[in-house]
């Protein structure tokens, strides 16, 4: 459901994502693991539309974010990086006017609106204003829009990002439920994430495939510690020079 293939980006002389190719099927959540700026925000913006690729494309469902951007862009889900949020909104109003954004109206958007707050557990918060809502819970309602749409395909950047240790365990255990029956690509450098909520795992450094596979056999590969692995596969090279 997602395909990605030879996706790159260039800033210049600078190459940030590099000829990066791989898929995420339906029923699968592959967790997007690097070191902060190893490309990872990147990729995901190119994936979604945000940024154009310097060479390369990204396929949603069969349909190319480059010649069919609006119908693909129809199939995700999207939580960018610190997410923009309309903090004199109640959340509530938030989802609703998102709701609106994606074309959804009368029973259907009320509907989609209460699927989302169940989902993301924002009933005790969905009539208070935005403004005074703790990290943990702006971010569930940032993950409540993505949701609205019921979309096929989630894009997840960091999305356990600034959560206390339960919101967490909320969060990987959401992803994992909602990855029973869409394609999710989720970006961490938090590597428990790896074993608590994926099914696969992609390792990037300085925009380039590194390592692919199943939790356990990425821990396999590292002795028995993914960090070791992460380590040795994100490190080398900079030693080296």
């Amino acid at each position: 459901m997602i395909e990605i293939e030879n996706l790159t980006k260039q800033f210049g002389h600078k190459t940030a994502v590099d000829h990066l190719s791989f898929s995420v099927r339906k029923g699968e959540v592959l967790g997007f693991l690097g070191p902060n700026g190893a490309g990872k925000s990147t990729t995901m913006r190119m994936i979604t539309g945000f940024l154009p690729p310097s060479g390369g494309d990204a396929r949603i469902c069969g349909l190319s974010i480059l010649s069919n951007p609006r119908e693909a862009k129809q199939k995700i889900g999207y939580l960018p990086e610190s997410a923009p949020l309309y903090n004199d909104m109640t959340v509530i109003g938030f989802l609703r006017f998102c709701a609106g954004i994606r074309g959804l109206n009368g029973s259907a958007r009320k509907e989609a609106v209460e699927r989302a707050i169940e989902t993301c557990f924002l009933q005790r918060v969905a009539q208070q204003s935005i403004d005074t809502l703790s990290k943990g819970y702006r971010h569930r309602t940032c993950l409540a829009q993505a949701l609205l749409h019921d979309p096929e395909v989630l894009i997840l950047d960091e999305p356990t990002d600034g959560l206390d240790p339960n919101q967490k365990y909320e969060v990987r255990q959401l992803i994992k439920r909602l990855g029973e029956t869409k394609a999710i690509l989720f970006s961490t450098h938090i590597l428990e994430e790896v074993e608590a909520a994926c099914t696969r795992a992609l390792i990037v450094d300085r925009g380039r495939i590194v390592e692919d596979g199943t939790p356990a056999e990425l821990v396999a590969r590292g002795n028995g510690s993914l960090t070791e692995l992460f380590r040795k596969v994100t490190t080398l090279d900079r030693a080296a020079a």
